[in-house]
């Protein structure tokens, strides 16, 4: 895909984006030297509209709007393959976590795949949010509702309840509350921030 992009007025104008991604991920995005490590041990970067490198790459140009507008961002796994092949110990996955939080901020238009990404991964914090782990049960029922497929995947849910594989209720930690309040805490951080 060769794709133009105008790098002067990117640079002027999207210095802070850089410093921003840079602060919020807490990685040295200006250190990577475009290797391609990170994208050769990705397991998804064959899906992806831009591999893993040139994400990093587009933080580095300031290419904001490109970048949060991107599927990979979304489709990254968060399987740390690539922090843990980068030899300049950058946590791209840390990055990509970041580059999501801030296209939500910004109210970026997802595409359907990127939105249906974004809607796992509310479900998910969701469901830990309010029992203190993961119920995986609570967490698909939750998901295609809000994605209006009601009954997709219910024959694997079915056969995972018949072999106790998954629990109907959800089983709440002792301390629930305790991580409900970390919940709290961070969605006040991030207001103070922006």
């Amino acid at each position: 895909m060769s794709v133009a992009f105008n790098l002067t007025n990117s640079l002027k104008d999207n210095m802070d984006f850089i410093n921003i991604v840079g602060k919020e991920s807490g990685q040295p995005v200006e250190q990577c030297y475009q290797c391609g490590k990170c994208t050769a041990g990705c397991p998804v970067a064959f899906a992806m509209d831009y591999p893993p490198h040139r994400v990093l790459r587009m933080v580095q140009l300031g290419l904001k709007e490109n970048v949060l507008k991107s599927q990979a961002i979304w489709l990254c796994a968060g399987c740390s393959t690539c922090t843990s092949r980068c030899p300049r110990n950058v946590d791209l996955a840390q990055v990509m976590d970041s580059l999501r939080g801030l296209a939500k901020h910004e109210g970026v238009p997802l595409d359907d795949r990127a939105r249906d990404v974004s809607l796992f991964y509310d479900c998910f914090l969701n469901t830990v949010k309010n029992n203190g782990k993961l119920h995986e049960l609570g967490m698909m029922l939750n998901y295609n509702l809000k994605n209006k497929h009601l009954f997709k995947n219910a024959n694997t849910g079915l056969a995972m309840f018949t072999r106790s594989k998954i629990k109907f209720l959800p089983a709440k930690t002792k301390n629930h509350r305790d991580v409900a309040k970390i919940f709290q805490r961070v969605h006040e951080l991030e207001g103070e921030a922006r």
